[in-house]
């Protein structure tokens, strides 16, 4: 049993809420130790399964295996799991002291050792100095990092986190993954943190399990994951901006029966390239620029450069494309040739 301390696995998964499916057959083995993000559009299913793993709903079908227990039966209160919220669900009339202490306090943790225990979580997430304080007194990120510290305290096998850092600002939410990532390469503990950005999802995850319909369609290390996608959904999911698709490989060159892609990044201007494309718009971003560029047969490519390229709108321009990072998908199917 000690072996599988930190394992979740699920099988065949199967959740409708009425005529709506939100898991469809869903399996995915998470190891012990790992950080493992979900990611994937609204509707696709990532807070489900978090919901399945914790208890707070039952399956239709399938299994919930944690620590090598199928957790069926399991009430949610008694699996080894511990849940942070997007909206840090905190005691409004309690100080984070209180908000602390409560869960140990209904666990029956003798006062001593639990004041010890809040003391040690809070140290830990940088709140020490907070804990006079009543959740209105504090910011988002203050908040949420109460909310990190009580499930810290639970000691569980498991933690489960529905986009925590969703509500947060970008600077504070780039600092507290940074935080997060220090926490978990600390703790080690079995980690599923479930988030609608990619670049999140990316960053902190050992692996990332893409999530559609209710379905995985591809999990595997960041990296691999945009470097090889699975399918034309992956490819045009995840990267800002997503993939180029071309039916039929029109300029990208190909067959009818498949679908090229290329990433922005992948594409670079070129007086002497032979795709040539009339530039509609920049988008300056500061360190870089996104071209929007439209070629004669309809078909529009987008562009990722270096910041001031040189170019406006309106302006023909000349890509070179690297035919090492072309994708070959097959157009009936999606998947990845």
């Amino acid at each position: 049993m000690s072996d599988a301390r930190g394992v979740i696995r699920l099988e065949s998964l199967t959740k409708a809420y009425g005529r709506v499916t939100a898991l469809d057959g869903v399996d995915l083995e998470v190891r012990a130790g790992e950080m493992v993000t979900l990611v994937g559009p609204s509707g696709s299913g990532k807070s489900t399964v978090l919901r399945l793993i914790a208890g707070l709903d039952r399956p239709d079908h399938g299994r919930v295996w944690v620590d090598g227990q199928d957790v069926a039966t399991v009430p949610p209160h008694r699996r080894a799991v511990a849940m942070v919220f997007q909206d840090y669900a905190l005691y409004p009339h309690l100080t984070v002291r209180g908000n602390l202490l409560f869960g140990l306090q209904v666990r029956r943790v003798r006062r001593a050792e639990a004041d010890r225990r809040a003391r040690a979580a809070a140290e830990r997430l940088g709140i020490a100095d907070l804990l006079d304080r009543y959740p209105d007194q504090m910011s988002g990120g203050q908040r949420q990092r109460v909310a990190l510290a009580r499930a810290l305290l639970r000691e569980p096998s498991v933690y489960l986190l529905d986009e925590p850092l969703a509500s947060l600002d970008a600077p504070l939410r780039f600092a507290t993954r940074a935080d997060l990532l220090a926490l978990h390469r600390e703790l080690r503990t079995t980690t599923i943190h479930v988030t609608h950005d990619q670049q999140e999802a990316m960053t902190l995850g050992d692996r990332v399990v893409v999530l559609a319909g209710g379905r995985v369609r591809q999990v595997g290390p960041p990296q691999q994951v945009y470097d090889e996608p699975a399918d034309t959904f992956v490819a045009g999911f995840l990267g800002s901006p997503p993939m180029n698709l071309v039916p039929g490989g029109g300029l990208l060159g190909g067959d009818a029966g498949a679908t090229l892609g290329v990433r922005p990044e992948d594409l670079a201007l070129d007086g002497a390239a032979p795709v040539e494309v009339t530039l509609e718009a920049v988008e300056a971003l500061g360190s870089e620029a996104v071209l929007l560029t439209r070629a004669d047969d309809g078909t529009r490519l987008t562009v990722r450069t270096g910041p001031r390229p040189g170019v406006g709108p309106g302006e023909r321009v000349r890509l070179r494309v690297d035919p090492a990072r072309v994708h070959r998908f097959d157009t009936a199917t999606g998947l990845r040739r």
